[in-house]
């Protein structure tokens, strides 16, 4: 198991591999045999970026049993899903804003990213697998009240895009079997979300199986996988930690 960081040293953006407390830095392309030089970094050192730069980040809905059964949803034939903007993209450690055009309710949703390591169009599901490259932490943060608030038109993106409200890292971890994962959240010191990825609706080579009918995937793209029970709201000075073992854990502070 690898996992691959970005960071910012010195106003210059590069990328290595986490071990420990040392980040070995590399050159080239993470996704394409990247080379290991004989630069090392401490993480405190550095200012960690969000791990990949994706074109597209793919946010799925209803995914998981338990929470289906919650709140008395059908199971979907087909992955339901939006796209959160790239202004939204937030790195672990930096904080999240409350939006000023917006004065309602903003809560977390502790969620597992797939990665996506290669460009992938159209791909069955036996080969989704090779298209990915690891697995983030994700905080899918939510306007929640701005969804259904024009009865004309549900405002997923609005309310899933502002500024800063599509958290991820703190790395990719390759090498991993998702389906023996957990996803926990922790919001203030307190458990708000703990359960098992393997409740998935659609797991993860499936997603990427089937968004890929619909549109290309390219290295360093994110689907968020959906969450389960337990998702809540956030208040200003709040410090939301969502934790995947193998991962890491993705800690931000909400003002």
């Amino acid at each position: 198991m690898d996992k691959w960081v970005r960071f910012e040293h010195a106003g210059k953006p590069g990328f290595g591999k986490l071990q420990g407390d040392i980040i070995t830095v590399y050159q080239g392309d993470m996704f394409n045999s990247p080379s290991p030089t004989t630069q090392t970094a401490a993480p405190s050192a550095v200012k960690l970026l969000t791990p990949t730069q994706p074109t597209k980040m793919i946010a799925i809905w209803n995914n998981f049993h338990a929470l289906a059964a919650k709140l008395n949803q059908a199971i979907p034939k087909e992955p339901l899903y939006l796209i959160k903007t790239s202004n939204s993209f937030l790195a672990s450690g930096e904080v999240i804003r409350w939006p000023a055009s917006f004065d309602g309710k903003v809560v977390f949703e502790g969620e597992l990213g797939v990665v996506i390591g290669k460009t992938c169009k159209a791909v069955s599901e036996a080969e989704a697998p090779s298209c990915i490259f690891g697995y983030t932490c994700i905080n899918d943060v939510t306007a929640a009240d701005i969804i259904n608030r024009d009865p004309a038109f549900q405002q997923w993106v609005r309310a899933k895009s502002f500024d800063t409200f599509g958290v991820f890292g703190p790395v990719a971890a390759t090498g991993l079997d998702p389906l023996k994962l957990s996803v926990k959240t922790v919001l203030n010191g307190q458990e708000r979300q703990n359960y098992p990825v393997s409740d998935m609706i659609f797991p993860p080579a499936k997603l990427v199986s089937l968004i890929s009918q619909d549109m290309t995937l390219y290295p360093g793209d994110v689907i968020c996988c959906g969450t389960s029970v337990g998702v809540g709201s956030m208040k200003p000075g709040s410090q939301i930690e969502v934790t995947i073992e193998g991962i890491g854990t993705l800690a931000n502070r909400f003002d």
